[in-house]
Parts: C-alpha cells; structure tokens; sequence
C-alpha cells in the first residue's frame, strides 16, 4: 500500500509537472523573447542634426515601449550619397534578424528607378513599416523677388539654389519649367538646404525648388508667416493646410504625360520619413514591429514629442500603404521614366 501510495504520488507531480511545462510554453512569445534586453539599432540616411536625424531620436525614445520586449534603441548616422549607402548597408551587409531598423531619406527607394549605378537594392523585397506623415515641398522665392505666382515665372527668370546637378533640388527645378514653362536658373554647390536658405538671405539666390514644408517649419518657422518667402506652389498628394490658396502642381498642369511625370517624381515626398526592416526577416518580428510602429505614431505623447520639433506628424501611412507607393512607381510606362532621367541627369 505504502508503495502504490508512493506511485501515485509521484504520477500526479509528473502530471502537474507537465501542465506547468504546457502553461508556461503556451504563454511564451518567441518575439517577446528575442527582444527582451535586446539593442536595436535604428540606421539614418543622414548625418545628424537634419529632419529624419530628430525624427529618428524620438523614434528611437518611443518605439521601444509598444515593441515585444522593450529593446533598447541606438541611433546610427549612416549618411552618403542621398541616402543609398544606408540602403545599400540594410539590402546588402545589415542583420536580417529584426534587430536592424531602417531610417530612410525619402528618395532613397526610388534611386533604382531613377538609374543610379550605386544603388544596388530592390526596394520591393523591404519589409516597409510605415512612415510618421506625408510631405509637402515647395517652390519658394524671396520676398523682394517681382513674382506673384508661378504664372509670373514664365516671362522673368529667378535663380534656384540646388546642391548639385543630379540631385533632387535640380531635379525639381526642371520639372517645374518642364511642366510650368518656368525660367528657372540652378545654381549648384550649395552643401544642402540650411545652406541654401542663408544663400536666399543673402541675396546669392532667388530662390529653393523643392523645400520641404516640415524642413521649414523646423529650421525658418516665422519666415512664411512673416512674409519674408513667397511660395508659388506646392508638391505632395494634399495640400499643406496652412497654405490653403498655394495650388498643388498635381492641380496645375496639363496633359496626361506631365500629369504622370509629376506622378513619378513626387512619390518620394508622397512616402514622408519611411521606415523599414532589411528583406528576409521572420514574419513574426515584421508583423510585430509594423504594429508597433503604427501604434507608436498613433500614441499622442509621440505627436508632442515630434510637434515640439516642428516635425510633422501628420498624414500616416502604415507599411502596406509604402509599398503600394513604391509599387506604383515602379510600374508606370517606360516612357514616363525615361523623361525623369533625362531631367535628373540635366
């Protein structure tokens, strides 16, 4: 009797035994556990300082607390080339475990499609996690310019500050006398876009063909109300909504063929500060850190963060919705492609 005792004793701890194992396996989260106590890094297209560099900063404060795990997060500055030497190091040499996030400059995706050598990616295979707000660039003259509106443009040539011939400050300036028959004037060599606006104050140059809304806001926030910039128009997928009287280019140009070259040209600033995974991640660890990249941009101590900065973070976009951008970049006829080519090489 003492011994079946014994038996059945221990037949219930092994029984008991196993349903702790089963319990504790049950509740177990293999993303969780891979991220617990984990770095991630964030890698910035940019050198610091810049727009995608504090929006970066901020991420990498707030990310963490909706992500599995609550990694820890460190920022990276990997600038280069606009952008591609980041996305060179995410495609091509970066962990594709989950534990490398991509900060992107905007443009970065769509070098391929513009027939950049150096860029030696597919932005198709990123696992896209979404971007904080859309942008809105804009075409920008000094007060003192005698020109009203993008009309004016057309009989009197104002000079354009540009940080080189292939970039994309170049690249909008022909656009704009492409589809405007705008007399636009780029003078290159400026190092980037504080650069050019101080080249604007100082009478070097009339005006900037591309800044971003967001950038302004950030770096010059009193000169649009102020009236120290006139903006002639604007570039994006909706209005800026303080600018409400300024058209959209979208809105002004004419014919299918211009209509689809501005389509093309405009998807990087229709994409905002996109985020991405390298290709060939676990499904698991994407999907977890979409949603906690979409419930970060959701969360309003985020928005006060980014609104403190003047960054913006309006107008969302989930990973899905990039792609989808991107996709259909990539998809319109060669023709169209072939012009914005030949505009970017000047």
């Amino acid at each position: 009797m003492a011994l079946l005792r014994l038996l059945k004793t221990v037949a219930v701890a092994a029984i008991c035994g196993t349903g702790i194992f089963l319990t504790f396996n049950a509740h177990a989260d293999p993303v969780s556990d891979f991220y617990k106590g984990r770095n991630v890094s964030i890698i910035v297209g940019a050198p610091p300082g810049g727009g995608y560099d504090m929006l970066a900063r901020i991420t990498a404060r707030h990310l963490p607390k909706h992500m599995p795990g609550e990694p820890t997060i460190i920022v990276r500055n990997l600038p280069g080339a606009g952008g591609i030497v980041a996305m060179n190091y995410l495609f091509n040499a970066a962990a594709k475990d989950g534990s490398v996030i991509g900060a992107m400059q905007n443009n970065a995706p769509f070098e391929p499609l513009f027939g950049t050598k150096d860029a030696n990616y597919d932005p198709m295979k990123f696992n896209w996690l979404g971007s904080a707000s859309t942008e809105t660039a804009l075409l920008l003259v000094w007060h003192n310019i005698p020109v009203s509106n993008y009309k004016d443009l057309r009989t009197r040539e104002v000079s354009m500050g540009s940080t080189g011939a292939s970039s994309n400050t170049s690249l909008w300036a022909r656009i704009f006398s492409e589809t405007l028959g705008a007399r636009l004037k780029i003078v290159v060599g400026y190092p980037g876009q504080v650069d050019i606006l101080l080249g604007m104050e100082r009478g070097e140059v009339d005006g900037y063909p591309g800044n971003f809304y967001s950038a302004m806001a950030a770096s010059r926030p009193t000169w649009i109300t102020e009236g120290k910039v006139k903006v002639l128009v604007q570039v994006g997928v909706h209005k800026e909504p303080s600018l409400p009287d300024v058209p959209l280019l979208s809105d002004i140009v004419d014919g299918e063929d211009d209509q689809l070259l501005v389509q093309q040209a405009a998807a990087p600033i229709a994409i905002g500060r996109p985020y991405a995974l390298p290709p060939d991640v676990p499904e698991d660890r994407v999907g977890a850190v979409r949603d906690a990249f979409w419930s970060m941009v959701n969360d309003p101590a985020f928005t006060q963060d980014t609104q403190k900065l003047q960054l913006n973070s309006d107008g969302r976009q989930t990973g899905v919705q990039l792609q989808e951008t991107i996709r259909r970049a990539y998809e319109l006829p060669d023709a169209v492609t072939r012009r914005l080519r030949n505009l970017l090489g000047g």
